[in-house]
C-alpha cells in the first residue's frame, strides 16, 4: 500500500532526474509549504498541450488546461505537476474523467482553500468539449481573473 498524502518537506522530483510516470495513478505529486500561508492569493498553471487517449478509439485527444487555486498550507511543486500531467499521454479516459480527475486529485491531496480547472478540449468528430470543475465557491476577496481561453471557433 502506498501513502498518497502530501509530502510537504521532501520533494521527490525537485532537483532530481525523474522519469515520466507510466500512468496517472503512478505519479507522485509533491507539495511544499506555502511560503505565504495565511495570505489569500491565486496560483495559475496552464498546460496548453495536454494529451490523453480516447478510451474507445485509442486516438490522441488534446486539451488546453487551466488550473487555478488559492493555496492553503501547501503548494504543489511544479515539476511533479508537469510529470503528473504528462502521465496522461498513454491514459485512456474521457475528457470529463481526465479534467475532473486532475482537479479532484489536486484538491484532495493539497487541500487548498479553493481550486478550479478548465479543460478546453480540441474537437474530435467536429465537436469541441469544454469541461469545468471547482471545489466550491471561491473565497471572498480572491481576485479571480478570466481563464483567458476563447471558445473554439475553428478557422474563424
Amino acid at each position: 500500500m502506498t501513502d498518497s498524502s502530501p509530502t510537504p518537506l521532501a520533494p521527490k522530483h525537485l532537483g532530481q532526474s525523474s522519469e515520466l510516470p507510466a500512468a496517472p495513478e503512478a505519479a507522485v505529486l509533491d507539495y511544499v509549504p506555502n511560503p505565504r500561508a495565511g495570505e489569500l492569493y491565486l496560483v495559475r498553471f496552464v498546460a496548453p498541450e495536454f494529451t490523453s487517449l480516447c478510451p474507445v478509439t485509442g486516438q490522441p485527444d488534446f486539451a488546453h488546461l487551466v488550473i487555478d487555486y488559492a493555496p492553503g498550507e501547501t503548494i504543489v511543486e511544479s515539476k511533479s505537476l508537469k510529470l503528473f500531467l504528462g502521465s496522461f499521454r498513454n491514459h485512456a479516459g474521457f475528457h470529463e474523467d481526465c479534467t475532473v480527475g486532475i482537479g479532484r486529485r489536486l484538491f484532495d491531496e493539497m487541500q487548498p482553500r479553493w481550486l478550479r480547472i478548465g479543460g478546453y478540449w480540441y474537437p474530435r468528430g467536429g465537436i469541441p468539449i469544454d469541461v469545468f470543475w471547482q471545489s466550491g465557491a471561491p473565497p471572498a476577496g480572491l481576485w479571480l481573473p478570466d481563464q483567458g481561453v476563447a471558445p473554439y471557433r475553428g478557422r474563424g
